[in-house]
């Protein structure tokens, strides 16, 4: 099958919508909603936080309307702008991500205040999904919103993995780190959650807001002293001054239940079954890979050429984050997916019979974070030759941080829109005999 062919193509897209598609909330939700309280008993209080937040409140409240009718819903939603959807019982919100603002900070502070309403007759059902840690902005007493927008900034350009930027994250946050189950206490509180996270870790999916940390205050100060530049003395100060996160086994805990309802690995494995049917070996890596963008992709390449030269026709599938550490100057347009995109590229040098798409399942990568951004990008044999001929050197634009441009220039950017779901990065790499 030429590597160009539009055939090609159709089928790397067929797998990434069946990686989306298993994590929809409308699929994977409803098996695993409780029982609500009864209407002349008590309320159900939905909190819904992430890229996600809009679809899961929207799929809830149609489970309860078909089989509950008459439980008293209300609630909040708190998702990325353009990726809310309409609800009928629970307001819709949206805010900034990955970088906090204001609209982000205004919305947490009602959803703690509706969290305080709940009463012990009723049930707050919390609806988690990757992107929560950003949107949810309630500084701890003696932080600024300017603080956590600072402080944002500074760990995504690190490169740091998701793991330590969510544990700076939870140490200063007011919900974050199993503190909204603190406002929430003594009510029951059941939190079903969509990962976006490599490992499915309960308190970095959203940064934990309903469960333990495990996490160390002492870890969030090596992280910070790691930065480079280094955070103000002032700042870095007030942090060391704040108080540790709930730990397990803590009463705030005893009546909040926690369950996975979705994660890269059942989204991988929706997308091995069609690459079985179009006759491909599926080699799944996993959903729990994290690095660099650009030595994943050339370790990923070695893979491909490995599987080329022994005459197999296989699919190389793998999620998880990818990162990309930024040096000095500002980084072009891109993200995650579409840096590996271009690093893959040029590790392969044209090889035929090597084609590939890397997209994010929220449907965008990176980039400026509005709604119309990219998902990710195609990667074919012609894609260096093709570059050649338009001008576009692709190791000149690696390095600045610029496979977005490189991309458009080509039309070989995936463009979805949101998806309403979240399970993280999507890679597939299809060697064809």
């Amino acid at each position: 099958m030429a590597g160009n062919d539009p055939e090609t193509r159709a089928i790397l897209k067929r797998l990434y919508e069946a990686a989306v598609r298993d994590a929809m909330p409308e699929h994977c939700l409803p098996p695993h909603l409780p029982v609500p309280p009864a209407p002349e008993q008590g309320r159900l209080v939905i909190f819904a936080i992430g890229k996600a937040a809009a679809s899961m409140a929207a799929a809830a409240e149609d489970w309860y309307d078909r089989h509950h009718p008459g439980t008293h819903i209300e609630g909040l939603a708190l998702t990325r702008y353009g990726h809310g959807r309409p609800a009928r019982h629970v307001e819709v919100l949206e805010a900034g991500h990955p970088v906090p603002d204001a609209a982000g900070e205004a919305a947490s502070k009602r959803l703690l205040r509706l969290a305080e309403w709940v009463g012990p007759e009723d049930l707050a059902l919390v609806l988690l999904s990757g992107g929560g840690s950003a949107l949810t902005v309630q500084p701890m007493l003696g932080l600024t919103l300017d603080d956590e927008i600072f402080l944002t900034r500074a760990l995504l350009a690190s490169g740091k993995p998701i793991g330590d930027i969510n544990c700076v994250r939870k140490h200063i946050s007011r919900i974050k780190g199993g503190r909204l189950a603190g406002t929430i206490h003594p009510a029951r509180s059941v939190t079903l959650a969509i990962s976006d996270v490599a490992g499915d870790n309960p308190s970095t999916i959203a940064s934990g807001p309903t469960v333990p940390d495990t996490t160390a205050k002492a870890r969030v100060m090596a992280v910070l002293d790691s930065l480079r530049p280094p955070i103000p003395a002032g700042l870095r100060e007030r942090i060391a001054a704040l108080p540790e996160t709930p730990k397990p086994g803590a009463e705030i805990f005893a009546h909040a239940a926690y369950k996975l309802v979705a994660s890269g690995t059942g989204s991988l494995g929706a997308a091995a079954a069609i690459a079985r049917e179009e006759g491909y070996e599926p080699l799944p890596l996993g959903c729990a890979i994290e690095g660099e963008a650009r030595d994943l992709a050339e370790t990923h390449a070695s893979l491909a050429l490995a599987a080329r030269a022994e005459g197999r026709k296989v699919a190389i599938i793998s999620g998880g984050e990818a990162a990309v550490t930024f040096g000095e100057g500002e980084p072009g347009r891109g993200g995650p997916n579409q840096e590996y995109a271009l690093a893959l590229a040029i590790a392969l040098q044209g090889a035929a019979d090597i084609s590939a798409l890397a997209a994010d399942t929220d449907g965008i990568d990176g980039g400026s974070g509005a709604a119309d951004d990219p998902a990710g990008a195609i990667v074919t044999p012609s894609t260096l030759a093709r570059a050649g001929e338009k001008g576009l050197n692709a190791q000149t634009f690696l390095d600045r941080h610029d496979s977005g441009t490189f991309f458009a220039g080509l039309g070989d950017l995936v463009r979805t829109g949101p998806s309403y779901t979240n399970v993280n990065d999507f890679r597939i790499i299809l060697v064809d005999q």
